[in-house]
């Protein structure tokens, strides 16, 4: 999404400029892992390279890495609409176990798609600890729409919505198209338990997984933003782990409404009364806010 950050670089025009890359110590500061959205890459000075510059403008010494999935940025981009989760997933662990700087442990911000990616890391790699996930957009309990895809990916939008219509559960779409993995049809729920390769998976849709339940209540917080004017996420509760109700595609639920968070499947009923669950909500459409409202509402779970 090459724009998706339009209103906060409009109010941040410095951002525009390329990051610089970090070495050295961390000064004391928590390093900071960044994973973009569909249609985005890790270096767009218009989006990740913009927040990775802010961060280092306002943290002075942080270390922010921004995940680069691929060889390079057209691999990364590509990726992000085709490549396997479960395998980006594998390798987002491999590298963050690999990286020196890392290890001490890191906070991790994910920006739509990328923020479930990120929780499955969380939930399937422990070491090193992720202390704080921000989720910035993401949907925690997938889409049942694309109702608008990134625009300067408009062919490649229109491909994935013949797919995920002709059969989003089918082997074929379910391991080549990215965002089939978090497609949560409420009409067919047994066909997304069954077939889902991701999302039903990190949702502890089938088998409760103990690992994933302990892994997640490691985290120290876990917010979530949601975007009130939100055209690309259908529903926009996902955002807030919410969903449509099971056998119907109109009426939603809240977390605490559903199943997921009565059964405590995930743990997030136990986090919920920790105090370790924020929702956060802005006006605006999807990814869009301004350098002061991520300042006072994102930057104090950083620091």
């Amino acid at each position: 999404m090459a724009a998706v950050l339009l209103c906060f670089l409009l109010a941040s025009p410095v951002l525009l400029a390329a990051s610089s890359p970090v070495s050295g110590s961390n000064n004391g500061t928590v390093p900071l892992v960044l994973w973009h959205g569909m249609g985005d890459s890790c270096c767009n000075p218009l989006s990740m390279g913009a927040i990775k510059k802010m961060m280092e403008e306002e943290i002075p010494g942080i270390y922010v890495l921004s995940l680069m999935i691929g060889k390079n940025v057209v691999q990364d981009t590509e990726n992000g609409f085709f490549m396997d989760v479960n395998q980006q997933v594998s390798l987002v662990c491999s590298q963050l176990a690999q990286d020196a700087r890392l290890k001490g442990g890191f906070n991790a911000m994910g920006f739509s798609q990328g923020a479930q990616f990120l929780r499955a890391v969380a939930q399937r790699c422990p070491s090193p600890p992720m202390k704080t996930l921000i989720s910035v957009g993401g949907q925690h309990q997938g889409v049942y729409g694309l109702p608008r895809c990134p625009g300067e990916s408009s062919h490649i939008c229109d491909v994935i919505r013949k797919a995920l219509n002709s059969g989003a559960y089918s082997d074929m779409v379910q391991k080549h198209l990215v965002q089939a993995q978090y497609w949560h049809d409420p009409l067919n729920d047994d066909l997304y338990k069954k077939h889902s390769l991701f999302l039903a998976d990190i949702n502890q849709e089938r088998a409760v997984n103990e690992t994933y339940k302990k892994n997640l209540q490691l985290l120290e917080k876990f917010v979530m933003v949601k975007f009130l004017q939100d055209s690309v996420v259908d529903p926009v509760v996902s955002e807030w782990f919410g969903f449509l109700k099971t056998g119907q595609a109109k009426e939603t639920e809240t977390l605490q409404e559903s199943l997921l968070y009565k059964e405590d499947r995930l743990g997030l009923a136990a986090m919920d009364k920790a105090g370790k669950l924020v929702f956060l909500a802005t006006e605006g459409d999807h990814l869009q806010f301004t350098r002061e409202w991520f300042n006072a509402n994102l930057l104090p779970y950083l620091r």
